[in-house]
């Protein structure tokens, strides 16, 4: 990675990564630590839920490029609506310190409007001190494939052309497309679990998405050269009316067809089990999303889970630390209407 401090008109550059939950974004920001090779990065996460998962995953990858000082955590909310209260507020935090970051990486909660978040650099707190270098996009390959977002590209199309705009049946679709709207450059990810045709077909169904051209980048796993993710320079806060979003006549924007719920579990004895159990769970309810992290009778590592509807992986990440309360909890993430009580009764028994 090149180490640029900043950009020609002496702005620190930002760099904001969206995309629908589970699509991989913590996993890609940890392949770009992985690669700072000595540059500032700070990151900026936000989650939807009470407890932050994402911002422990990235401090536990053993970096110095993310240590506590290097990672803000804005959780119980979406940055897209707390713009005025948390999110300048970090900016400027972070542009405080002896050693402002060279880079921030800026991780939406999966649920967010990255159109919103990026109007805020428009404040004069930080409107002549950052720019966001890009927005970048990932997308679930297997999810879409399996029509979570749209089951039909070309019926997508086809309504445009007629219409001019897409009438959509759930508001997972509406984010989705509103994330691809704001986008410059999209990460079809996870293309190690669908076949040629799937995503060639999940493809189609990002352009018909579209109302201008964006660069598609095919990645397994979140990996990406930083090369392709950062130095953009899309000054992306100018470029506002060329893309739009399902909520540009609103005076703001709140997140009511969501909602989002912990389960705490007892240690548990067996990850196998559990793993059915998460994937039964989540057919049966229509869960979103599962993430966190569990403890494992007679392990000395702590159990990170992974849930994006059925699909659910599980991998021993950290050894629990010394005086470290060794805690089983779950963020589980659903349309408005799942049945927080059904659900923690059959997660946790």
């Amino acid at each position: 990675m090149t180490a640029t401090a900043k950009t020609a008109a002496g702005k620190v550059p930002a760099t904001v990564v969206t995309g629908f939950l589970g699509a991989g974004k913590t996993t890609l920001i940890r392949g770009l630590l992985e690669k700072a090779d000595g540059r500032r990065l700070a990151l900026i996460i936000n989650e939807f839920g009470d407890v932050g998962i994402d911002g422990d995953i990235l401090r536990a990858c053993g970096n110095p490029t993310c240590t506590e000082d290097d990672v803000i955590e804005l959780a119980n909310g979406c940055l897209c609506c707390t713009v005025a209260d948390d999110f300048v507020p970090a900016i400027e935090k972070l542009l405080s310190r002896p050693q402002p970051p060279e880079h921030i990486i800026i991780e939406t909660s999966g649920l967010a409007l990255p159109k919103p978040l990026v109007q805020a650099f428009h404040w004069p707190a930080i409107k002549t001190r950052v720019t966001v270098d890009g927005v970048v996009a990932v997308v679930d390959a297997a999810a879409a494939a399996e029509g979570r977002f749209a089951p039909d590209p070309a019926a997508l199309a086809a309504q445009r052309d007629a219409a001019g705009t897409v009438d959509h049946e759930t508001p997972v679709e509406e984010v989705f497309e509103d994330q691809l709207l704001c986008a410059d450059l999209i990460v079809v990810n996870k293309t190690d679990l669908v076949e040629a045709a799937d995503l060639a077909r999940v493809e189609a169904l990002i352009r018909a998405a579209l109302n201008r051209d964006a660069k598609l980048v095919r990645a397994a796993q979140g990996a990406v050269d930083p090369l392709v993710l950062l130095g953009v320079g899309a000054a992306v806060e100018d470029d506002l009316a060329n893309r739009p979003s399902h909520h540009d006549d609103e005076e703001g924007h709140d997140h009511d067809d969501f909602t989002s719920f912990v389960v705490e579990l007892p240690s548990q004895p067996d990850p196998a089990a559990l793993v059915k159990t998460l994937e039964e769970v989540a057919g049966l309810h229509g869960v979103l999303r599962l993430k966190g992290f569990i403890d494992v009778s007679g392990k000395p590592m702590r159990l990170l889970v992974q849930g994006v509807g059925t699909r659910v992986q599980t991998h021993f990440d950290r050894l629990w630390k010394p005086g470290e309360e060794r805690r089983s909890r779950l963020v589980v993430i659903g349309e408005t209407g799942l049945d927080r009580e059904a659900v923690t009764r059959a997660i946790a028994g």
